[in-house]
């Protein structure tokens, strides 16, 4: 049995964030722009959601929400003259920077879906191609220790109502691509949650997860999700064509399960770089015929009247080429289940959303987090998180701009909490 991709999977929900002190890469002192708008599709108007919203021969960077909005803060230090949107299968477009705060900007992007000649695809080994990949990961990776700054966001759906939203701006140290992925580490620099007063709303069982996503959802370096030796042999690989990412062209690779586990196991497609065969970006799903399996690697504790029903877990990683060097960018996990109680006739359903986005990185004179200012696995976020609260959170940080529902149910919870 794969032992790592159980630890991995565990790690689906809420987790505690250990307060200490970091050298994070803050924003507050320094005086800013900020450019904020939304993304649609040219043809169709349909909004756009995680697109990359970066500035061009730099590290930081947001991504659109789950209704397309951005809002990203630039400073003046780094005199930067546009902002770059990307996005998997479309042309990438600029947006000029004007030296003041832009508001309601709306980019249409035009998809650009271009498909490999028949016959390439045929005779190429979709196997092989990964394998060839893997072997450049060295290459294309970082090859040395990197600290990268991110914003961290989990909320949790009580049906169609935030009950819980929890944020941070995290540090996460990283080793080479070619090292272990467990001497990485996540530490927290500020954070803040709302949770609502309704006795009803509580979330009774525990799942384990939360910011450390960040290191072990990292599918290049962490590879025994699903692209280690054995997974090989777990899965059959198919050529899908190929699609447009940062106006480069990517093949696809989709995979799925070739044979029973005792663990369970994903379909999905990976994207990569038809020039360079670095990865780009994941996408899988877990295969819900094996829910039994799936519960009893993400489920911690629950009520012994309850009964605890997945019903679809996904994820998104994303990469950013940087330099000729690939570093991770996004991750985002979404788990819907459904809670049933003995003598009661409606079940309930809850939707829990984990993302993290990469806003800055440094590269030079990176230290390792020390082992008592990380972020430890068994705990639980909502439990600590109120211990580092800062007022000014917003203030300098590139964020995951929350969208408006998500507002609106924020702004009802700090109403009840006056």
């Amino acid at each position: 049995m794969k032992t790592t991709v159980t630890k991995v999977v565990g790690y689906v929900l809420t987790c505690m964030l250990l307060l200490g002190t970091i050298p994070a890469e803050a924003r507050k002192d320094d005086r800013y722009i900020s450019v904020s708008g939304v993304v649609k599709d040219k043809q169709t108007k349909k909004i756009l959601e995680a697109v990359n919203i970066s500035v061009p021969g730099t590290s930081i960077g947001t991504v659109t929400n789950a209704e397309g909005f951005f809002t990203i803060k630039v400073t003046d230090s780094i005199h930067a003259r546009s902002l770059e949107v990307s996005y998997l299968g479309y042309l990438s477009e600029i947006i000029p920077l004007v030296g003041k705060d832009v508001e309601g900007v709306t980019v249409l992007l035009t998809p650009n879906v271009s498909s490999l000649p028949e016959v390439v695809i045929r005779a190429m080994d979709p196997a092989l191609l990964v394998r060839q990949a893997l072997e450049k990961v060295a290459v294309n990776n970082p090859n040395k220790p990197h600290l990268l700054m991110g914003f961290y966001r989990e909320t949790i759906q009580k049906r169609r109502s935030y009950i819980n939203v929890t944020e941070a701006v995290i540090n996460i140290y990283k080793t080479a691509y070619t090292e272990d992925v467990t001497h990485d580490k996540v530490q927290v620099y500020k954070g803040r949650q709302l949770v609502s007063p309704k006795r009803g709303d509580t979330l009774l069982v525990k799942l384990q997860g939360g910011p450390n996503y960040a290191i072990f959802m990292d599918v290049v370096k962490n590879k025994e999700i699903f692209l280690d030796e054995q997974s090989f042999r777990d899965y059959k690989f198919r050529m899908n064509g190929s699609v447009m990412l940062n106006d480069r062209s990517n093949y696809v690779v989709s995979f799925e399960p070739n044979l029973v586990q005792p663990y369970p196991l994903f379909y999905g497609k990976l994207y990569i770089d038809e020039q360079t065969l670095t990865f780009t970006q994941a996408e899988f799903n877990y295969n819900m015929k094996d829910r039994n399996k799936i519960t009893n690697m993400i489920l911690r504790r629950k009520p012994h009247n309850l009964r605890f029903k997945p019903e679809e877990l996904t994820y998104l990683v994303t990469y950013r080429q940087e330099d000729g060097v690939t570093y991770l960018n996004y991750i985002r996990n979404e788990i819907r289940f459904k809670c049933d109680w003995s003598r009661r006739l409606f079940s309930t359903t809850y939707t829990v959303l984990s993302e993290m986005v990469v806003t800055d990185k440094t590269l030079k004179e990176v230290k390792p987090i020390h082992y008592r200012d990380a972020f430890k696995f068994r705990s639980i976020l909502s439990d600590r998180v109120n211990s580092f609260y800062d007022e000014d959170f917003w203030e300098g940080y590139n964020i995951i701009a929350p969208t408006e529902l998500l507002e609106s149910a924020v702004s009802k919870l700090m109403k009840k909490y006056k």
